[in-house]
């Protein structure tokens, strides 16, 4: 006899924001869903509630239309009628970074409060797989569920649980746990989140729908309350959903039918799971399936997209927010919690899985670009008055020591917003002389004026007077212009230089202020005295001498790194730490590919086109003091595209992994520009990857030959370091083992590591041979977005220019921690992390201030702990620091303001404060996320 079971029907839409059409039509749609949804909640009593996806931003679609709509929103959402959030939106997990899936559960969380409510539910519905840490972040924001519906697949006999592998359950329910621990009731949509769709009111059939329904629900189900989903994509609201469960509940009396919601059915069904559910550990990446359903690939699909995220993120979280911090804390500048909101919530509208995995159709994309072009203005301008009324405040007058009578100054400061001291080449623009377009004089006068202004005996001092290598390039005379916040916009004519130097040990979460001089102030005094704590007396200036770093027609060396360029274009690298060469870098490999915008496939019996046995040009492009750069040109021969096959496969719907097209016998060039560069204290080679794409249908990879035989790798993943086999699961079925990567991807055995860092290109691959091979994806140009339908996207064959950027950084696996010559895995990890934050420089003025020369305004340390954030809270006014431990076992973190604070207190990440703390010697726990809230004084 069949038990007796609860059947909770839960009515939903999931709202894809844009997809197969672009926003506003999907956008005209939502209306109408929402305007039914409000007519049925007054029309009939009986229909109970409506889960609105998970995400708040639906509201705003919404309210954007129909802001009259408010009042009957929040008295909807305070009974529990229609239940929102916790997220923003609905992210792509993967292919946003740690902190903008914060910033998405925050912002949920705070819109939804506004309306009156909050579902706790870990809503995941579609997700390309799942982020190992989401258990930590959800218990963190006092969520103790998730519910998804890609990344494990549930297996077993009869329901029996299996012991065969870790990612791997027999039922929907399951115990997710994070690295650190943290675990949630884990519920998969096994039989997906439509499984209870279109619920029929006839009883005939009903009486078949539910007959099956039941049986496929009974398969994974590990109690008697089942959970039947009713809606699905862009689903109209089923209205009559009462009646249906009435006429199901007539038909079938053992069981129970209810119009439930997940607080309810979680809450039932955690009451009545077994002792026995298996327990999942980290990342849902379906690593023991068939491998396809978490669509790996679009971390590759219309990769200017994830460039352009990356950028975006790294701007806010990295540099807009620091320095707001640290603009607040000069009392010159308020943090401009309103801006960031803004800021936030538009780039995260371009963070959907199908709007960020680039794959919708090309009027989604083309969208995207502006409300990332938006995002990031708003960005710039947070940063330009923040380091604006930073700068204001720093003391600079120890300068004007090495100043001749009627020479000028030009102090400069250089920004590190990243948790760790940091060197790099530094390029800014200076203004040397401006005359505002009121001074009286004529443009043909002003311009003449500034031509002749000379530019003789020009150097460049560090924050204690001594004179370093620069090199400078005159930008002649330009236009520019004030905007004042008392006055009209001032317009002038401006002389420029463009100055490149190499800034040395700039704090961490600080400054350090440089100054070009017109000329130099001899002294006798051969002790340098400038006091750079802010007060000041004379120096006398140091020449400091640096030979090239160029040591061949191919090669170039430092410290740390000797780097030679073979013919066919490839890098061969020796870690000069351990005497470790790497050979066959920077390879690159073009593919046919016959998949979509979701998944690659290469043509059977394709054979890829490589540079491996290629003639390259190689020439020298940079000799400076501070930095050497060679060029390397190839010339690939490629097809132009698939054969005609392709096309008429894509119109017919033969999916992709029946494809029997192949590449096109017609060739063509693509040129191939690539840029090594290595700096004078650089621990990593920097490589510029330029080209411009007129194929279609193909692949390009850049390779890298580790020389390392492992079985396993790690990964940059959400708030984790997430260590990864190198051969998959033999339940994988698909050719490709793609993944995703943050930062970088790295690999060691136990004499030698390699780590390669990337700027927003979130697909890699290990390539296992007799060394393992690092492939990351640089271009992947498909015609069809794919899934449902036929959608041509010919945007996605990413014609024009592309530019990348790696960096390829050497380790030793014995180093504990960064000597002066070795580096270790963790050293090479914040290399990479550093990699991906940009330099911040103001132009300042030699004046009076209350902070120094060189300054940090936030010190810590910690072995193995990777700084996060530096932001402040809106609702507290606090100051908010976050790290995470990326160790297996417990680290120490101190921290050390150097700003006076009330107290200090752990702070979860939705930012309330919790219990008191002192920041010296603070215990985190393997892979825990820590935060801080570092009260200010009233």
């Amino acid at each position: 006899m069949t038990q007796s079971k609860t059947v909770h029907i839960i009515s939903h839409t999931h709202w894809d924001r844009e997809w197969y059409l672009p926003y506003e039509k999907h956008h005209v749609r939502l209306i109408k869903l929402m305007d039914t949804l409000l007519t049925t909640l007054h029309d009939d009593p009986d229909f109970k509630s409506f889960h609105l996806d998970g995400q708040t931003i639906m509201l705003d679609d919404y309210l954007q239309i129909r802001p009259e709509k408010r009042p009957l929103l929040e008295e909807y959402v305070r009974e529990g009628r229609i239940h929102i959030g916790p997220w923003y939106i609905l992210q792509d997990e993967f292919l946003t970074s740690s902190e903008a899936n914060v910033r998405n559960l925050l912002y949920g969380h705070q819109d939804a409060e506004r309306f009156g409510a909050v579902s706790k539910t870990g809503y995941f519905p579609d997700s390309f797989g799942n982020m190992g840490q989401a258990p930590q972040l959800l218990r963190q924001a006092g969520i103790g569920n998730a519910v998804f519906g890609r990344g494990v697949k549930p297996t077993g006999f009869n329901n029996e649980v299996s012991e065969s592998a870790a990612y791997e359950s027999p039922y929907s329910e399951m115990i997710w746990e994070a690295p650190d621990g943290s675990h949630v009731l884990g519920i998969l949509f096994a039989n997906w989140y439509s499984n209870g769709n279109e619920i029929p009111v006839d009883p005939k059939q009903a009486q078949k729908y539910w007959e099956r329904k039941l049986k496929e629900v009974d398969t994974y189900a590990s109690t008697p309350h089942v959970l039947m989903m009713n809606g699905c994509d862009h689903q109209p609201v089923q209205q009559n959903i009462s009646e249906a469960i009435k006429v199901a509940q007539r038909l079938l009396p053992e069981h129970r039918f209810v119009h439930s919601n997940f607080t309810d059915y979680i809450e039932a069904a955690a009451a009545s799971v077994p002792d026995h559910l298996s327990t999942v550990r980290g990342e849902l990446r379906s690593q023991h399936t068939d491998g396809w359903s978490t669509l790996v690939n679009t971390a590759s699909s219309r990769i200017y997209l994830k460039q352009l995220n990356s950028q975006g993120q790294a701007l806010l979280e990295q540099a807009a927010e620091p320095l707001a911090v640290f603009a607040h804390l000069t009392g010159k500048a308020p943090y401009p919690h309103h801006l960031f909101e803004y800021a936030w919530k538009t780039l995260m509208q371009n963070h959907p899985h199908d709007s960020i995995c680039g794959c919708s159709v090309d009027e989604v994309h083309d969208e995207m670009v502006t409300r990332f072009a938006k995002s990031r203005h708003v960005g710039e301008a947070i940063v330009e008055d923040s380091v604006a009324a930073i700068t204001d405040d720093i003391d600079t007058r120890s300068f004007a020591d090495f100043l001749r009578e009627g020479e000028n100054g030009y102090p400069l400061a250089v920004f590190n917003t990243t948790g760790w001291k940091r060197s790099g080449v530094i390029t800014v623009e200076l203004e040397l002389e401006r005359i505002c377009f009121g001074s009286g004089m004529g443009f043909a006068d002003m311009k003449k004026k500034l031509r002749l202004l000379p530019l003789e005996h020009l150097v460049l001092l560090d924050p204690g007077g001594s004179e370093i290598p620069f090199s400078w390039e005159d930008q002649g005379v330009g236009f520019g212009y004030d905007l004042p916040e008392d006055r009209f916009r001032q317009p002038f004519f401006t002389r420029r230089i463009q100055v490149r130097f190499e800034a040395e040990d700039v704090p961490a979460l600080g400054y350090k202020v440089y100054a070009l001089i017109q000329g130099k102030q001899e002294n006798s005094s051969q002790e340098s005295g400038v006091d750079v704590s802010g007060g000041s007396s004379t120096n006398k200036l140091i020449q400091k001498q640096q030979s090239s770093l160029v040591t061949g027609k191919r090669s170039m060396e430092n410290e740390f790194l000797a780097v030679t360029i073979e013919a066919n274009g490839s890098v061969t690298l020796q870690d000069k730490g351990t005497g470790r060469i790497f050979r066959n870098l920077c390879i690159y490999e073009d593919s046919g590919d016959i998949g979509n915008e979701y998944m690659y496939k290469q043509p059977d019996g394709d054979v890829p086109v490589t540079t491996r046995n290629s003639i390259a040009s190689i020439t020298l492009a940079e000799d400076e003091a501070f930095r050497a750069s060679f060029d390397i040109m190839h010339t690939m021969r490629i097809p132009k595209s698939a054969d005609d096959n392709l096309s008429r496969e894509q119109k017919e719907l033969i999916w992709f992994t029946g494809r029997k097209a192949s590449r096109s016998s017609s060739l063509m060039d693509l040129h191939v520009h690539t840029r090594i560069t290595l700096e004078r204290s650089g621990r990593g080679l920097q490589v510029k990857t330029t080209f411009h794409n007129e194929a279609d249908d193909h692949r390009l990879r850049i390779l890298f030959e580790s020389g390392i035989s492992s079985q396993s790798h790690k990964a940059d993943s959400i708030f984790e370091t997430a260590e990864r086999n190198n051969k998959p699961a033999a339940e994988w079925l698909n050719p490709s083992n793609c993944q995703h990567q943050q930062a970088f991807v790295s690999i060691r055995d136990e004499r030698q590591g390699l780590t390669i860092a990337n700027q927003g290109l979130p697909e890699y691959e290990i390539i296992q041979e007799d060394a393992a091979v690092i492939a990351v994806t640089l271009l992947r140009a498909v015609g069809e977005m794919g899934d449902w339908g036929y959608f041509p996207t010919p945007g996605a064959q990413c014609h024009g220019k592309h530019t990348t950027r790696l960096e390829i950084i050497p380790f030793d696996p014995a180093a504990a921690e960064q000597g002066s010559i070795h580096m270790g895995e963790t050293g090479s990890m914040i290399q990479a992390r550093q990699f991906q934050v940009p330099w911040t420089v103001k132009q300042a003025d030699v004046h009076t201030g209350s902070i120094p020369l060189i300054h940090s305004f936030l010190s810590w340390t910690g072995k193995d702990l990777f700084f996060s954030a530096l932001k402040m809270s809106k609702d507290t006014g606090s100051i908010i620091a976050r790290w995470y431990n990326a160790a297996h076992s417990e680290r120490s973190l101190s921290a050390q303001p150097a700003f006076e604070i009330k107290e200090a207190r752990h702070s979860n990440i939705l930012e309330n404060a919790l219990d008191m703390t002192v920041l010296n010697g603070v215990a985190v726990r393997p892979a825990e996320i820590v935060t801080f809230s570092l009260h200010l004084p009233d």
